[in-house]
């Protein structure tokens, strides 16, 4: 699997995102720098957490402007991979790559701690390796997740099975109590139409070995890993 790194001044998640690929792939990702525009030979985009310019104006609002922002929705144009996590999915909002936006957490209050997440669809590049409404836990360390968009989008993600995955609890049902950032629709994460470019805010990448604490979000590299294997081997 080729996977880039998508670098913005402020971001900081980007070595725990590396980790997680090589450790699936074993193969080091690119990093790339937010002026950059080149993409090529690559299999995978991944816009990481943290706070890129420092969050201003609206999370991800100034690195959606950033030159690396234009390959990178050519890049989606072309039917290519595209993972946001965290502020990355906050950046693909505001690039127009996925419908919506994260506002503040109905508390007012940043978050971190872990939380579940069912997934609601398997057939994908990145669920792949889960099986339908499985639960796994993931750490969310966020201001601003509270997903939101018109009852027509939401009805639209609803019907075209376009919501990824929702905070649940452990045993897997949708509940306020597991909507801790006040999310429509317990909506944890979405997909575009056709399911290549994928908004995430809890942080998978964080639970991928023994030593982390847990292995729950290594399933998704594992599956991406997998959906690139054999055009790794041929290149």
């Amino acid at each position: 699997m080729k996977a880039g790194i998508v670098v913005f001044p402020g971001i900081n998640r980007e070595r725990d995102m590396a980790i997680a690929l090589t450790a699936a792939s074993g193969a080091r990702p690119r990093m790339i720098w937010h002026q950059e525009r080149d993409l090529a030979g690559l299999d995978l985009v991944v816009l990481p957490g943290g706070f890129s310019h420092g969050d201003y104006l609206r999370c991800g609002a100034m690195a959606a402007r950033a030159p690396v922002m234009e390959a990178v929705r050519d890049f989606a144009a072309r039917g290519g991979y595209v993972l946001g996590v965290c502020n990355g999915f906050q950046i693909l909002t505001e690039a127009g790559l996925l419908p919506g936006a994260l506002l503040r957490n109905a508390s007012l209050r940043f978050l971190s701690m872990d939380c579940h997440l069912r997934v609601e669809r398997t057939d994908t590049a990145f669920a792949g390796h889960y099986q339908k409404h499985a639960v796994f836990r993931a750490p969310m360390a966020h201001g601003d997740g509270n997903y939101f968009a018109d009852a027509a989008t939401l009805d639209r993600l609803e019907g075209e099975g376009l919501v990824g995955f929702r905070y649940a609890m452990p045993d897997g049902a949708i509940t306020p109590e597991a909507n801790r950032n006040g999310s429509q629709r317990n909506i944890a994460g979405i997909y575009s139409a056709n399911l290549r470019v994928l908004g995430l805010m809890p942080h998978p990448e964080d639970l991928v070995d023994p030593l982390m604490g847990g292995t729950d979000g290594k399933p998704i590299f594992d599956a991406l890993a997998a959906t690139f294997a054999p055009r790794s081997r041929a290149a």
